[in-house]
């Protein structure tokens, strides 16, 4: 009997490969590396590798006065620069013990939810043009430019505001202003059917995006995921409700928070569309209540030299992609000696660590579009 043992090389046997995506990657918002490990089409393991944006934005904040630092918060989601700027005024604010005027405090709540629709309008317009539908993103871009025009008419942005300051806000409204806030936000409601149907009705869309990576509460939990992608697996957390700032506390019963429990991409969106229903609820609200209000100051007068008294605080807030946080440490001084941001990018991103293993290749794309995040808010 005579055995023969025949080499068939390495090709028969599985061997992993790894595979950068990135840093230049069409289907990321700004400057993102994923480090793959892949078995065939299957990922074995997945790693974000963040830095390719850092801009040292924490260390800046220490060499800039307390005006000058609402225009670098401004910036590192630049989706949501009003919210950016709201965060670390209110920091301030609680620092000094200062009390802001009532209409201040509602004009700062309508913004902000303008700025979450702004925000929102923008994944549910590229979300579908990552996975090959590019009509939604023309609807997207209209909409957005009729709340753009208000939004700049009152601040002089388009993207970056600048109109908080610690007190208020920067002037009062333009004589007109809340009528043709309105009337704006009228006509993107009577378009937000198209998201509803174009999209969520797809059944290609569908397709690509129910029961592909299923985010658990679990992980929510362990990596700190916040916002639209946490209340997409069941965990019903919002700070506007559960711990109310601005005039949050008086909107209860307008402010929906919606969740969902299936986790995967499709409820992301869901519940980032959903949302973006109830923020226009909300603005409409905020304008009601301010054609009720009196005349009165905007903001509070300021010193020439703005000091924070020596101490600390840390002042949180429902950004439009989860929550944001400044951790202010001041030492009598008109700059601070510390200001740590807590962004909600960056703890959801981390989730892909979790969520990609086991995935197709093809499927990646899907998973990652549907984190909604922006890459500034990563590396700040």
């Amino acid at each position: 009997m005579t055995e023969t043992t025949v080499g068939i090389g390495g090709a028969a046997e599985s061997t992993d490969m790894v595979l950068n995506i990135g840093p230049q990657h069409p289907s990321t918002h700004g400057v993102l590396r994923l480090r793959l490990v892949l078995d065939g089409e299957r990922i074995v393991s997945a790693e974000p590798v963040v830095g390719y944006m850092h801009r040292g934005a924490e260390k800046l904040f220490e060499a800039r006065d307390y005006r000058q630092i609402v225009m670098l918060a401004n910036r590192h989601d630049w989706l949501s620069a009003f919210s950016n700027e709201l965060g670390v005024v209110m920091a301030v604010e609680r620092m000094l013990g200062m009390e802001v005027p009532e209409r201040a405090v509602w004009m700062r709540t309508l913004l902000a939810e303008l700025n979450r629709v702004l925000n929102h309008l923008m994944f549910l317009g590229s979300y579908p043009l990552e996975l090959g539908g590019i009509t939604p993103i023309f609807h997207a871009f209209r909409e957005r430019e009729e709340l753009q025009a208000v939004m700049e008419e009152i601040s002089g942005g388009r993207m970056h505001y600048m109109f908080n300051r610690v007190g208020g806000l920067k002037e009062d409204l333009p004589a007109g202003w809340l009528g043709r806030a309105r009337e704006a936000i009228a006509d993107v409601r009577t378009r937000m059917h198209v998201y509803d149907d174009l999209v969520r009705g797809n059944e290609i869309f569908r397709g690509r995006t129910r029961g592909v990576g299923v985010l658990s509460a679990e992980a929510v939990h362990a990596y700190g995921v916040s916002g639209p992608i946490a209340r997409a697996s069941g965990v019903d957390f919002d700070l506007r409700r559960d711990e109310p700032y601005l005039a949050y506390g008086e909107l209860q019963d307008v402010l929906k928070v919606v969740t969902r429990t299936e986790g995967d991409c499709l409820a992301r969106f869901e519940v980032l569309l959903e949302q973006t229903h109830n923020a226009l609820d909300l603005a409409v609200a905020c304008l009601d209540r301010m054609a009720e209000l009196a005349p009165g100051p905007i903001n509070q007068r300021l010193p020439k030299v703005l000091k924070a008294p020596e101490g600390e605080t840390y002042a949180w807030t429902e950004n439009p992609l989860g929550i944001n946080g400044y951790y202010l440490v001041s030492k009598g001084e008109k700059t601070p000696y510390r200001l740590k941001l807590r962004s909600a990018s960056y703890n959801n991103i981390q989730a892909l660590a979790v969520l990609l293993p086991g995935q197709l290749v093809a499927d990646m794309v899907s998973i990652l579009g549907s984190l909604f995040f922006v890459v500034g808010d990563i590396d700040k």
